[in-house]
């Protein structure tokens, strides 16, 4: 006989529990009209610390891209971001902290780019600037110091789905080949069928609520959005061809179920593929807790994946290389 489950708070890391209280007094948006209000009280963006990096801002056929780059002689691997939000908030300013540590701690160029975001632009916009912007990295890897056969494509949440959809599209394309594929908590599924989708329905952070306003922004009803596995990556028949993938998810994520599943997906599909699902954590806890132990944790495995992706597996990764992205 199944016992019974303790209640969500019982089940989160206590460390974690701290950041909850920023969701429950600042509570992602479920109406247009609450959407508006969420992007004005967005957190300001956290100190950039790191005085070995470079950043400069760029704009390419109206999209706006900023560029980290690190110390030292190039060419440098690189890793392609795309930011979290829902596909409706979030910006390459609220990332810039997080940017720059990723290219001081993994000695790679990070290139963020501002796509843009429902409902305003729904889908496909969002991906054609993500397309956009990563084919400007790949014609303009000369001249950013970039090794353009180390390349890596990487988002969280939104942004990890759109990541998962933009390889997609880039493996169809027969666009240049990329290295790796990182996926922190993606939004891959808008049907929110899974277990985890009916088991955190109405938790205080991101919830299923929030989760189908997000999605129904960003496919505006189309049903060929619906359709499309580039909007909606679960539905992609065969995932062959892609990188290799590290997904990390939290034991409390709306999302873990979905990728849990698309971790499965990719391994049957021949993929090389790292699911790593954190105990008590939840959406956004390395965001709201960043110096707790399991957010460390999680910085520092997404960095030794990375670094080894990019700079090959005998390339030595460093403790304190290992343990850099923290932006609190």
């Amino acid at each position: 006989m199944k016992t019974s489950v303790k209640p969500f708070r019982d089940r989160v890391d206590p460390e974690l529990l701290p950041g909850l209280a920023y969701s429950e007094t600042y509570p992602p948006p479920v109406s247009r009209a609450e959407l508006a209000d969420f992007r004005n009280q967005a957190p300001p963006p956290v100190a950039v610390d790191p005085a070995d990096v470079q950043i400069r801002d760029t704009v390419h056929g109206g999209l706006a891209l900023r560029v980290f780059t690190p110390a030292g002689p190039g060419p440098h691997p690189a890793v392609y971001w795309l930011h979290g939000g829902g596909m409706i908030a979030g910006s390459v300013e609220l990332d810039t902290a997080y940017c720059a540590f990723l290219c001081s701690s993994i000695d790679a160029v990070v290139v963020a780019v501002d796509y843009r975001l429902a409902p305003e632009h729904p889908f496909p916009v969002p991906l054609e600037d993500a397309l956009a912007g990563l084919e400007w990295l790949f014609a303009s890897a000369a001249e950013l110091g970039v090794d353009p056969q180390r390349v890596a494509v990487a988002g969280s949440s939104a942004g990890g789905g759109l990541a998962a959809g933009l390889a997609l599209l880039n493996r169809d394309r027969s666009g240049p080949p990329l290295a790796f594929l990182y996926l922190m908590y993606p939004m891959l599924d808008p049907n929110h069928t899974s277990g985890s989708a009916r088991e955190f329905a109405g938790i205080p952070t991101w919830n299923r609520t929030h989760s189908e306003f997000a999605w129904d922004c960003y496919l505006a009803g189309s049903p060929a959005a619906h359709a499309s596995p580039y909007a909606v990556p679960m539905l992609a028949a065969d995932l062959s061809g892609l990188p290799p993938v590290l997904i990390q998810t939290g034991e409390l994520d709306l999302f873990r179920d979905e990728d849990i599943s698309f971790a499965m997906r990719l391994l049957q599909d021949g993929v090389s593929t790292e699911l790593l699902v954190y105990p008590g954590a939840y959406h956004g806890f390395e965001l709201s807790c960043p110096d707790s132990a399991a957010s460390r944790r999680t910085l520092r495995d997404r960095n030794q994946a990375l670094f080894r992706a990019l700079h090959g597996p005998s390339a030595v990764f460093s403790l304190t290389n290992a343990m850099k992205g923290t932006c609190s």
